[in-house]
């Protein structure tokens, strides 16, 4: 095999997206950026309340003129994939979206834990699903969306990484590894129909699950003349799951949820080794061939979720650089001058004791006054609060690497996998402070990088769906080693427990 080529990852999170220009071929990887642009959710009146929704119409915008970018910097870009975040999704009505999606963040899911729950208990569910409990997660929003009647006049539902594949092919799919987060699928990966009918929902919301690496449609047309490249020789699409014209760039379900495509681009030279992707949220695992479904797991809440190739994703969800970020963001509010960067060094070089947190309490899921909530929680729990910016965040980082310890001692514990190596991707990456911290925690070398993993792994599977590179998982894991070698981080002494 020798041919090279270029394919476009679309790769969306909480709070940013971008689109990435993937050039591949057997020995050559290489990753450069197109577009990037925020992700800012909007708060829109509901008659008796504020809901939290994601500015959708906005971020496929974005999406366009990123693809645009792209077709003009590589007009022979051969396929496009998208990865996003889990759970949310949009109701449609004969292909048109009704309705702006809501935002996990949003409180109006609080309801659904109880009316699933009346219906299967949270035992049965995990046997079923494997999932961990999050109150978001999508089986709890439909069951909040049946009593409020936004049911009953659509007739399809799509994730969000599926709902950008729908408006950039016109295929409706339900990739595999995202479809997994929502709470209603069969270990064997098809839609829990038992399950479906009795919560109520209507089954044909859901559409045809495919696996990552199917080739779903071409760029449509419409979607072509929008980004400006209608008659650049990128080639208009056939349609909902038609052939694309010679030349013309396809649309290829990847590993759509970004923690699915990000675990493809872990380098991971080990069984033994576990992983933490590190952004808004932190996912800390291992990967397995089989889901753990016993009760322990389920006490520790550790979720079985669906990877590339069949892989299970067994990982626990921490809070993540949301901590950080949403902090800096009331402080900023405040007027106060808050750079990240310049934080973290004085917090790398500070001294004074700072308070641990638990990163797990829920009341540090919403958005709003995150220092307040750490105040809150020290004076609950008798410690000193941090004093001033600096702190807090010495302490949002130390609380990090506490809980993402714990997380992966729980990790190997509970799948029997003794634990040698952890490798930390996504922005966390960049975190020389927490990247040290839990190599400290842990007393295991920590392997930093890559940091733009998840936009990796969707260009990889990609890749592999046109013939550029060929393999399995750890195969492609090896050529990312190879390309973009992670940094080492020691741990300094023995494992600190708490």
């Amino acid at each position: 095999m020798s041919r090279t080529g270029t394919v476009a990852a679309v790769d969306l999170g909480a709070t940013s997206g971008r689109v990435m220009l993937g050039r591949v071929g057997p020995n050559e990887l290489a990753l450069t950026e197109a577009a990037r642009f925020p992700n800012t959710p909007v708060q829109l009146w509901e008659g008796d309340r504020s809901g939290l929704h994601w500015n959708i119409v906005e971020l496929f915008r974005s999406v366009s003129d990123g693809l645009g970018s792209a077709l003009r910097a590589e007009p022979g870009i051969l396929s496009v994939g998208v990865d996003a975040w889990a759970v949310d999704y949009g109701l449609l009505r004969g292909g048109v979206l009704q309705g702006v999606p809501y935002h996990y963040r949003d409180e109006r899911s609080a309801p659904g834990t109880a009316l699933v729950h009346d219906r299967v208990t949270a035992a049965a569910l995990y046997q079923q699903n494997g999932l961990q409990y999050l109150p978001f997660n999508s089986l709890y929003q439909l069951a909040v969306d049946r009593v409020d009647g936004r049911l009953a006049d659509v007739d399809a539902l799509l994730l969000i990484p599926d709902l950008f594949t729908y408006w950039l092919s016109g295929s409706a799919i339900a990739e595999r590894t995202n479809a997994s987060t929502t709470g209603l699928l069969t270990a064997g990966g098809a839609w829990n129909l038992p399950l479906i009918d009795a919560l109520e929902l209507p089954r044909g919301l859901f559409q045809p699950v495919v696996e990552a690496g199917t080739t779903v449609g071409s760029l449509l047309p419409s979607v072509l003349s929008q980004v400006g490249a209608g008659s650049s020789g990128a080639g208009a699409g056939a349609g909902a799951g038609g052939p694309a014209r010679a030349g013309g760039p396809v649309v290829t379900a990847v590993g759509s949820h970004d923690t699915a495509s990000a675990v493809v681009a872990v380098p991971m030279g080990s069984t033994n080794a576990a992983y933490i992707s590190c952004g808004t949220w932190g996912l800390v695992g291992v990967e397995l061939e089989h889901p753990v479904l016993t009760e322990a797991a389920r006490a520790a809440n550790f979720t079985n979720e669906g990877g590339v190739d069949g892989r299970v994703r067994f990982l626990h969800n921490v809070m993540g650089l949301w901590l950080l970020s949403e902090s800096i963001r009331t402080w900023q509010a405040r007027g106060i001058d808050a750079d990240l960067v310049t934080l973290l060094a004085r917090a790398e070089e500070s001294t004074s004791p700072v308070p641990i947190f638990d990163a797990d309490d829920p009341r540090f899921l919403a958005p709003g006054d995150l220092p307040a909530r750490i105040d809150e929680w020290c004076a609950e729990h008798g410690v000193r609060a941090p004093l001033d910016p600096v702190e807090y965040v010495r302490s949002i980082v130390e609380s990090l690497a506490d809980a993402f310890a714990r997380a992966v001692e729980a990790a190997g514990a509970l799948s029997g996998r003794a634990i040698d190596t952890v490798h930390i991707v996504g922005g966390g990456a960049r975190n020389r402070l927490l990247c040290q911290l839990v190599a400290d925690r842990t007393g295991l070398p920590v392997l930093a990088g890559p940091v733009e993993a998840t936009a990796l792994g969707n260009v990889l599977v990609q890749a592999r769906a046109q013939g550029l590179v060929a393999g399995d998982l750890e195969t492609l894991r090896a050529l990312v080693a190879r390309v973009f070698a992670p940094a080492l981080f020691e741990p300094r002494h023995a494992a600190v427990r708490r």
